[in-house]
């Protein structure tokens, strides 16, 4: 999701009085939120183009014309070493930086010059490396941060209570516990943020991305602290997100979750583009193993 000065965030459930539990939400009800999205079809067209993708930051070239495209309902890997360009990458795409040349398109439509909450809006979602959420807010708060970006009630609608509002409230608790449960922390819907254990902060991120209904799914070094039995639940999460129809484009030095979850890989050196396929080509390339993964291709 789009990073905002937290003093800006708008208060998306107004009035809103924390209920003694959270609210249950049966399969039937999951399945009428999942329905709800709206999910284009075309599994293996081109999503997302990244053309001669160029970010200098004075006399430093960060990225350097970097080209590579995301097929639609595809796991892609971008990987490298450090300082390789991956999450400059990433903030080009989202607008967190103005690229200094090429172009980055979301279904033929350049996202260059749009502000971050715009390129949300238009169906690029993301997390980051290091976690941002508001700790003050509940898990379900949070997300409700991100379903906002779907409401269409003004807010002098949402001061005089119209029905619309109203409907988009309830809409707001269903959909938001609804996608807490898909990420596996629906008992913490109204536990504070801060309060909860990493690997439950992690997924709330997810989480809350996923309320803005991407049509992208960015994730930042979402293993990043995670221990063994946490990174295997975490590939079977984000296989499950691809299965409902997600596209993932995932950052990630974890070599054996990377080499297990994703369909195609990216591999950036020095800001460029140095290799790209499947895991097992890119796990045998020469130039990768000598780069970058080392002992590790064995994995």
């Amino acid at each position: 999701m789009t990073d905002q000065n937290h003093d800006e965030i708008p208060e998306v459930i107004p009035d809103y009085v924390e209920p003694a539990a959270p609210p249950s939400l049966d399969s039937e009800a999951a399945e009428k939120a999942a329905a709800e999205r709206d999910i284009a079809v075309g599994v293996g067209q081109t999503l997302v183009e990244i053309d001669n993708l160029s970010v200098t930051f004075g006399g430093l070239t960060a990225l350097d014309s970097v080209s590579f495209d995301i097929k639609r309902g595809e796991i892609l890997g971008l990987i490298g070493p450090n300082g390789a360009g991956k999450t400059t990458c990433f903030n080009a795409m989202t607008g967190v930086y103005k690229p200094s040349g090429g172009d980055v398109r979301l279904e033929g439509v350049s996202l260059l010059r749009k502000k971050q909450h715009t390129i949300t809006r238009m169906g690029l979602a993301r997390t980051f490396q290091n976690i941002r959420l508001w700790g003050e807010m509940t898990a379900l708060e949070n997300v409700a941060v991100g379903l906002d970006t779907r409401h269409r009630t003004s807010l002098f609608g949402a001061m005089l209570g119209i029905p619309r509002h109203r409907r988009e409230e309830k809409s707001t608790i269903e959909r938001g516990m609804a996608l807490l449960e898909f990420v596996g922390i629906a008992e913490a819907a109204m536990t504070k943020a801060s309060a909860l254990p990493y690997g439950h902060q992690r997924r709330l991120e997810i989480a809350r991305a996923l309320a803005t209904d991407p049509k992208l799914l960015c994730l930042d070094e979402p293993a990043a602290g995670f221990n063994p039995a946490e990174k295997e639940d975490l590939m079977e999460l984000i296989r499950t997100i691809r299965d409902d129809g997600y596209t993932v484009l995932l950052i990630e030095h974890d070599m054996k979750l990377v080499m297990g979850v994703t369909d195609r890989i990216v591999v950036l050196e020095f800001g460029k583009l140095l290799a790209e396929g499947p895991p097992k080509e890119i796990r045998e390339n020469p130039a990768v193993i000598s780069a970058y993964l080392g002992e590790e291709a064995q994995v």
